[in-house]
């Protein structure tokens, strides 16, 4: 038996690959099936199952794609209701890979049909469990992003995942190996670890989700209390993993179409298409195409493509560094965004040699910023509401990146403002949104927040009520 865990870090992903006997089974995979294809090449296997936890809101999973260049059986636990054959599986289920055994257990509460795969080794020992997103290391999937209608609450779904855990999981043996679909950096869960996978024991020792003392109202205020909004295209990706999608190879190749810079500018002008530049931070605010929105390829891509650009059939076209054009329209249609139509061709320097006009960003570092700031500038700072809480400048205002597009009424195209984050990460992106939309006005700080705490700027810093005497 084999088990292997194929994690994706800009999405704190991650998929298993199970074999044994010459037989394999993909759990949760993402959008690109290569990967897959040729691991069961080199190991000379037949993918046989593809088991999906639940249906993905933060991904579209690869499985329709990957089921028909197999033949391999998709299968889903109770409740799974799709657009595309499947095999719904009942609760106590057993399917059979070569010398090893995979066992249903629906555990629904983070979505209705949410299902834990059990894995029972040649022995028929229980040897782990595929959890998904009903437990992660350190926290158990939210309870609010399957919420069907208005009988159906996030205070409903979390009762039931208080009985899944309780019933289905913590029942388990304690040297079980516990796989779940996510860790640090997902927006699925509240608290995750940057483990990726632990023992059912540890688990049950140090997950707060799991301790026994607690009643299931106290289970259901915890795991619902300070969640804050999903992003956008979580209800969208989730449907797109119900109905089916354009295969991955179409995407791909209309995405990988190199244009020149006249081209590239033509198409721009006739598709109205948006200008997505990926290259590094450092790089883009030196030089950018005008009206271009820079999301780096190197941060949480994808996380922030799905949160920051509705549409998902918006046309776009890529400005990347040479050699990862192509890993960027990949990266985009792992969720959803399947209309990349071209990129430039040979980079921005192409852009720069052919003389077309370039825009820039103002940006300064954290020793610039302290050395022009007194408390009547205005300050954005574009981290998330929990970060701005713990600490921020006194006389800053939170502008948070991930609902940026909700807000932009609250800044004036008249007024100055320096924009920073946790990096310079985030605040290059937002700098590169409100450039776009017309805001002229911008300075840019790229630096540590802790320079900047360190620095003579003043800042507020959020004391625990239970420290004060």
């Amino acid at each position: 038996m084999k088990v292997e865990q194929i994690y994706t870090g800009c999405l704190a992903q991650g998929a298993y690959y199970i074999e044994s006997d010459g037989e394999a089974a993909i759990i949760d995979p993402l959008r690109e099936t290569a990967p897959y294809l040729e691991k069961a090449k080199e190991n000379n296997t037949k993918i046989k199952y593809i088991f999906e936890t639940h249906f993905h809101a933060d991904f579209v999973s690869g499985h329709i794609d990957l089921a028909k260049k197999t033949g391999a059986k998709i299968i889903y636990g109770p409740n799974a209701d799709t657009a595309y054959e499947k095999h719904l599986a009942k609760d106590g289920e057993e399917f059979q890979l070569g010398k090893v055994t995979f066992k249903i257990l629906h555990t629904p509460g983070h979505t209705p049909e949410s299902t834990t795969f059990l894995l029972k080794d040649e022995q028929g020992k229980e040897h782990a469990i595929f959890t998904g997103d009903t437990l992660f290391i350190g926290d158990v999937g939210r309870p609010d992003l399957a919420q069907k209608n208005g009988s159906l609450t996030k205070e409903d779904l979390a009762g039931w995942l208080y009985d899944s855990l309780r019933n289905k999981i913590m029942t388990l043996p304690d040297d079980v190996i516990v796989y779940p679909a996510h860790g640090a950096g997902s927006a699925c869960g509240k608290n995750m670890s940057s483990e990726t996978w632990d023992t059912l024991g540890n688990q049950k020792a140090n997950n707060y989700a799991l301790r026994t003392d607690m009643t299931k109202a106290e289970f259901i205020k915890e795991v619902t209390d300070g969640l804050l909004p999903p992003p956008d295209y979580f209800a969208k990706n989730a449907k797109l993993n119900k109905t089916g999608y354009e295969s991955i190879d179409a995407v791909m190749e209309r995405g990988a179409k190199a244009l020149s810079p006249r081209e590239f500018e033509v198409v721009a002008n006739e598709t109205d298409a948006l200008i997505l530049d990926v290259r590094s931070k450092e790089t883009f605010v030196k030089g950018f195409i005008p009206n271009a929105i820079f999301i780096g390829l190197d941060g949480s891509f994808a996380p922030w493509v799905g949160a920051l650009i509705p549409d998902l059939m918006q046309p776009i076209l890529i400005v990347a560094e040479k050699g990862r054009e192509e890993e960027t329209v990949k990266r985009l249609a792992r969720v959803g965004y399947d209309n990349a139509i071209g990129y430039l061709d040979g980079g921005f320097e192409a852009w720069e040699e052919s003389g077309k006009e370039v825009d820039r960003i103002e940006t300064i570092d954290v020793s610039a910023f302290a050395e022009a700031y007194d408390e009547k500038i205005s300050v954005l700072d574009v981290r998330k509401p929990t970060e701005w809480k713990s600490e921020h400048i006194e006389t800053g205002a939170n502008f948070p990146l991930d609902y940026i597009n909700k807000h932009m009424s609250e800044v004036n195209k008249e007024e100055t403002y320096y924009m920073h984050c946790r990096s310079g990460y985030r605040s290059t992106v937002a700098a590169s949104i409100l450039k776009a939309r017309g805001f002229e006005k911008l300075i840019n700080v790229q630096g540590k927040f802790d320079d900047i705490a360190a620095s003579s700027i003043p800042t507020t810093v959020y004391v625990c009520p239970s420290t004060l005497k």
